[in-house]
């Protein structure tokens, strides 16, 4: 999968190429569409946190142990990767609004069953489904909207598209936890209403989403399925670096969403579900902050600020953690998750801007697979891990393999990492 564009980039009304041209429609139709899918992406995402500030609730209602937990959210994590290798590109050629609908078809079943039982072979299915509808729509939804955004502000510069798109995807990440552990804490039936809320904005995104204008033209000749071709997009020199930068980004994510239900009420002994959510939603919400404020810095700035900025989280973080201080656990938490986010919209944006656009579902679908391989192996990793030593003792380790892991980023960044030399318009 070469990342070397040979198309037109973001910033064209129309793309010349099978299976992708932009059909042309009203402007304004374009920016409406534009920001439903924003929407309906952020609330997909927030679905995906809806359990993480109730798995207390669950270990306390079932029984579960930390390590089943840990199983649970490892289940979610393997569907996004299934869905990534098998259908995250796919809409290079379906169409972005059929496999948004199909995605949130299998959000809408993943409510559903959370709905129906507590019992763990159900959680199980649950998770994989949600799994499953969020690898299908990373991909999807971002490569849709960087086309809306050229539909609807043809020849303009890209950073709204660059913004959107990645505080969409982190900040639904970060809405989800806080809105559960809301509902949880102060309007009582923990684990159904959530999920019953989130049951009808999916229903209405994914009415909305019937109503937007398609930007896949459909080609003369389906091409032949193939699943995502991920050892092509790693034999590119080019895509390495945002890969790995998108690993750690997320295992870092993947690390608080775990850490911190068991550190608020195991560790500081806190029963407040809406403080648990509050503490994970402020992670997300460092990193969609720095998204949106840091558009005109210059490339290669950004990227080494996330670097920077997630070390010295991941370095604080085992202190707030053996002191029991939460003041100091959330410091190192928006400061690693500022970072995470910096880091990750910088990879995403060396993608979309370096794939052709032909290809460029599939490239997203390439990042994102890495990406959610980073939030499924070192989280569980660490859930092993507690399973034979404190938190403490395992949260230190984790951060010495982040910072490892970091280390090398920084070095293959060298060769391969952003190489714009002036800040976005």
């Amino acid at each position: 999968m070469p990342l070397t564009s040979t198309g037109p980039r973001t910033g064209r009304a129309s793309e010349e190429r099978t299976g992708g041209a932009v059909r042309p429609g009203s402007v304004a139709r374009y920016g409406a569409g534009f920001w439903t899918v924003a929407a309906v992406f952020v609330t997909a995402m927030a679905f995906s946190t809806v359990p993480t500030p109730l798995y207390p609730v669950y270990k306390a209602h079932d029984g579960f142990s930390t390590f089943t937990v840990t199983v649970v959210f490892a289940v979610y994590a393997v569907g996004v990767l299934i869905s990534l290798l098998l259908a995250g590109h796919v809409s290079d050629w379906l169409g972005r609004k059929k496999v948004m609908a199909a995605a949130l078809g299998l959000e809408l079943l993943a409510a559903v069953l959370f709905l129906s039982a507590t019992a763990l072979p159900v959680l199980l299915a649950a998770r994989l489904v949600t799994g499953l509808g969020v690898g299908m729509l990373t991909a999807t939804a971002t490569a849709y909207l960087q086309e809306l955004h050229s539909a609807h502000r043809p020849g303009t510069s890209a950073r709204r598209f660059e913004i959107v798109s990645t505080a969409a995807n982190i900040g639904g990440l970060g809405l989800g936890p806080v809105a559960a552990g809301v509902l949880a804490q102060y309007f009582g039936a923990p684990l159904r209403l959530p999920y019953a809320v989130f049951v009808v904005l999916l229903v209405a995104g994914a009415a909305a989403v019937a109503l937007m204008p398609e930007t896949v033209t459909k080609p003369a000749v389906r091409p032949a399925y193939h699943p995502q071709r991920a050892g092509t997009a790693l034999r590119d020199p080019g895509f390495l670096a945002p890969a790995a930068a998108g690993f750690t980004s997320m295992a870092v994510f993947g690390l608080f969403t775990s850490v911190v239900p068991g550190f608020v009420g195991g560790t500081l002994h806190h029963p407040s579900r809406a403080l648990a959510g509050l503490v994970v939603s402020a992670v997300f919400a460092a990193a969609a902050a720095v998204q949106t404020g840091t558009g005109r810095l210059r490339a290669r700035t950004r990227w080494y600020a996330g670097l920077l900025a997630q070390a010295v989280g991941m370095a604080v973080l085992p202190a707030g953690i053996r002191l029991v201080s939460l003041p100091l656990f959330l410091l190192a938490g928006i400061i690693a998750g500022a970072g995470a986010g910096l880091l990750f919209k910088s990879a995403v944006e060396q993608v979309a801007d370096a794939a052709a656009p032909a290809r460029r579902g599939e490239a997203l679908a390439g990042l994102f697979l890495a990406s959610y391989f980073g939030l499924a192996l070192l989280p569980v990793g660490l859930g092993a891990a507690s399973s034979a030593m404190n938190l403490s003792d395992a949260t230190t380790w984790f951060s010495v393999v982040v910072l490892a892991l970091l280390a090398a980023v920084a070095v293959r960044g060298r060769r391969h990492g952003p190489t714009t030399s002036r800040p976005r318009a």
